[in-house]
């Protein structure tokens, strides 16, 4: 496995990239965390393409992600390593977290579906994952790969991550229920709070 990686420059809007290669896939992943939520998404797999421009849009997170994988297997190492590249890319953005507001969390219902994130950027890497998904495949995405996605991202950003889907009849609907509610969650925890401006928000002094 090789990486590279650029992080964001002082005073410039928070941004990086990520390339990993390995034998399995071959992933660059572009994020821009003060950004509109624009998206360039192509990883094979559109259902999940669908979910990562909910990250895009909900999380006003500008995100280019091209992915090649072996997908003539199935899509567990392209989702998976889509997440850890992810969670690098936003690792690096965020820098030392001076400012941070850290915490977010979100509600965001979808017809019958209703799903919970709640999120912080603690250093400390953890996902507790509960959805009931009612349908195995989406598409053709294996819904097991969610927590794939999820273990990956909070491994590598060094979140901790709790995700729930409280209910729902549709997986499709659960599926994005959580999308979204993670988006939204990272986009509060990803915030500048101006009254602490410089400081990390930990008593510890580090994050």
């Amino acid at each position: 496995m090789t990486s590279t990686a650029t992080p964001s420059t002082a005073f410039a809007p928070r941004t990086a990239e990520v390339t990993r290669n390995t034998a399995e896939t071959k992933i660059t992943a572009k994020v821009n965390l003060d950004g509109s939520g624009a998206s360039n998404l192509n990883t094979g797999i559109g259902f999940f393409d669908h979910m990562l421009d909910q990250i895009a849009r909900h999380g006003l997170i500008d995100l280019d992600i091209q992915a090649e994988g072996d997908l003539h297997i199935d899509g567990h190492h392209t989702v998976e390593d889509v997440g850890i590249t992810l969670g690098q890319a936003v690792a690096l953005a965020v820098g030392d977290k001076k400012g941070l507001r850290r915490y977010g969390h979100a509600y965001v219902p979808l017809d019958e579906a209703l799903s919970r994130v709640v999120i912080d950027f603690s250093g400390r890497p953890g996902l507790v994952m509960h959805v009931p998904f009612t349908s195995g495949m989406i598409g053709t995405f294996d819904s097991q790969l969610a927590f794939e996605f999820f273990q990956g991202f909070a491994n590598h950003a060094f979140v901790t991550l709790h995700i729930d889907n409280l209910r729902g009849e549709n997986a499709h609907h659960q599926a994005e229920t959580v999308f979204k509610a993670f988006a939204r969650a990272l986009r509060m925890a990803l915030e500048l709070d101006p009254r602490m401006a410089g400081v990390i928000p930990s008593t510890k002094g580090s994050l």
